[in-house]
């Protein structure tokens, strides 16, 4: 069976999307990776075909230059969230579904595997009658009854004062893609599709929504039929080198905030100089956004570009993290605390989902040099959190190695597509 993936670079989604690319690959299928050109050495590394976006917004090179948010410009989440639909969801979804019915006219697909960002892409597949199978490499953020709004980083709502919370904040967050609708209709009506009332109802076209984490991580909530927990994708960036550790026998604290660019300095020095006041070992990457040398480090707390986590992660007590999904869930099924400073996206949504299992801390990303030092110490001295992140680790652990992820996206592929034109 071939499988066509549309994905784009979008930091830590990166790693995940290839290492479903991988088992796919390892199950004796095909693939080509449709995605931005900054992606192609690890797709070919993989033994993947690669295609790059053509009309479709498209990262050439990985500075900060070249991103196509700069969400940390933003002031709120609701400015991140404009951006973010203006320049990846809808506003450019007619020209992603164009390079994406480009790639199946050259190459067809059994089935389009699709980050869920890229409305473009699955309509491009819908209009072609090819099966879709939408990827959510994180926690699943439709709206749905008991799963608290994303982007605010709010628990599960109580009560009536509780559910009108949800309600209001919903109900803005529709009339902001409302604000996006009229481009998304404007790209189906070009495919000859029917327009939809919200860009969730896309998803809903979709065989299989396949949410890349676990129930155990996520909040409980009433889903659409076609969504399905897979588990997470525990694999490391191809960028992640070897690194030695700090020497001694102190605990060990790894650091790493976002592998893309957040203005994120200030903070990691203000890391390295809490960890600096602590018993501990410190090894802080700063990821291929941020020099190394921008961050100084001190004899016990060693800076570097990229660490391995599936080698260092074991060996720490704490893991100091802007919270993205990645980082985060592989901290914790290495039975490590957490502490989150989320700067934005989805991290604080990923941060109460710790916090509220008692696995880790949260913290503002504003934080001072004193404050992270007292929320590592807490971390460290307090057995209650290693047991949380315990339980919590072990649940990751297994659904990633129990994932029904090949499964369903066989069974997605077996209905048989139309003939593709181009």
């Amino acid at each position: 069976m071939h499988h066509l993936l549309a994905l784009w670079e979008g930091g830590g989604t990166v790693p995940v999307e290839l290492g479903v690319t991988r088992r796919l690959l390892s199950r004796g299928h095909t693939a080509t990776v449709l995605g931005d050109p900054t992606m192609e050495g690890a797709v070919t590394a993989l033994g993947a075909e690669f295609r790059p976006w053509v009309e479709a917004p498209h990262r050439v090179d990985e500075g900060v230059d070249g991103d196509l948010f700069r969400d940390w410009e933003c002031r709120t989440p609701f400015g991140q969230f404009a951006r973010v639909r203006d320049r990846l969801f809808t506003g450019p979804a007619a020209a992603f579904s164009r390079d994406t019915r480009r790639v199946l006219a050259e190459r067809p697909a059994d089935v389009l595997l699709a980050n869920g960002a890229l409305l473009g892409a699955l309509a491009g597949a819908e209009s072609l009658g090819v099966p879709q199978v939408c990827l959510m490499p994180n926690i699943y953020f439709a709206p749905a009854p008991g799963m608290p709004p994303l982007g605010l980083g709010l628990r599960p709502a109580r009560g009536p004062l509780g559910r009108a919370r949800d309600d209001l904040v919903n109900g803005a967050v529709r009339r902001m893609w409302d604000r996006g609708m009229g481009d998304f209709n404007a790209a189906r009506a070009l495919l000859g599709l029917p327009p939809v009332r919200t860009v969730y109802e896309q998803w809903d076209h979709a065989a299989r929504v396949l949410v890349l984490t676990s129930r155990a991580f996520d909040f409980p909530a009433r889903l659409p039929a076609n969504v399905r927990y897979v588990g997470p994708v525990l694999d490391d960036p191809p960028w992640a080198g070897s690194v030695d550790l700090p020497p001694g026998d102190e605990p060990l604290v790894v650091v790493g905030l976002s592998s893309s660019y957040m203005r994120q300095v200030p903070l990691l020095r203000r890391v390295v100089a809490a960890l600096d006041r602590l018993p501990v070992r410190g090894l802080v990457t700063t990821g291929p956004a941020v020099d190394p040398g921008e961050v100084p480090g001190t004899d016990r707390v060693h800076v570097v570009r990229s660490a391995p986590h599936a080698e260092v992660f074991p060996l720490a007590a704490v893991v100091v993290t802007h919270a993205g999904h990645g980082t985060t869930v592989k901290a914790l099924a290495a039975g490590a605390a957490v502490l989150g400073l989320p700067m934005g996206r989805d991290q604080a949504d990923n941060v109460v989902r710790f916090v509220h299992r008692g696995a880790g801390l949260g913290l503002k990303p504003t934080a001072s040099t004193a404050a992270i030092a007292r929320a590592v110490r807490r971390l460290l001295e307090e057995p209650s959190f290693r047991a949380a992140a315990a339980r919590l680790g072990r649940a990751l652990r297994e659904d990633a190695a129990s994932s029904p992820l090949l499964e369903e996206v066989e069974a997605a592929g077996s209905r048989a597509p139309r003939e593709t034109v181009p």
